[in-house]
């Protein structure tokens, strides 16, 4: 487990994550193949190619998902009850095939719940597109809220 428990986020932390995943046409046709999604912007590349972005685009549900899955190491792995919402979902530059993808989460909320054994903590996770001589490029950004465990009183992690 390398999550934090809800007494371990701190509002106004950011936490750039570690991780980065290069996206892959395949990842993007299988995403697509999943989740029955046939846009043809995301998959037939003549289509796409007479379109204002001159190529395919990596589906932008896949981006968020990427997103999330690479945040979990240092925030909500193991220590997570349940995601409760992905809010403000934007995506204000496109990716493509081949872009490495980054995260950083930054604490923006969070309260116990009304009987005090968890929390809830909310994050604003904004996902870049590294880009070779240029400051990274902001691709996706949205809210997650997360109902978070808190720490065993006795210390003992391994207490459910």
């Amino acid at each position: 487990m390398t999550g934090r428990y809800y007494e371990e986020f701190t509002v106004g932390e950011p936490i750039d994550h570690a991780k980065r995943r290069t996206i892959s046409e395949s990842d993007n046709q299988r995403f697509c193949d999943m989740t029955m999604n046939q846009q043809p912007l995301h998959l037939d590349a003549e289509f796409a190619g007479e379109t204002e972005f001159g190529e395919r685009l990596v589906n932008g549900l896949y981006t968020l998902s990427l997103a999330v899955g690479i945040s979990i190491p240092e925030t909500t792995d193991g220590t997570i009850v349940a995601n409760l919402s992905y809010d403000g979902v934007e995506h204000p530059n496109p990716v493509y095939h081949g872009d490495t993808i980054r995260a950083r989460s930054t604490v923006t909320d969070k309260r116990e719940t009304s009987d005090g054994e968890r929390g809830v903590v909310t994050m604003r996770v904004e996902t870049f597109k590294l880009v070779d001589g240029d400051d990274d490029v902001l691709v996706c950004e949205f809210e997650r809220t997360v109902l978070s465990e808190k720490r065993p009183a006795d210390g003992d992690e391994s207490a459910d």
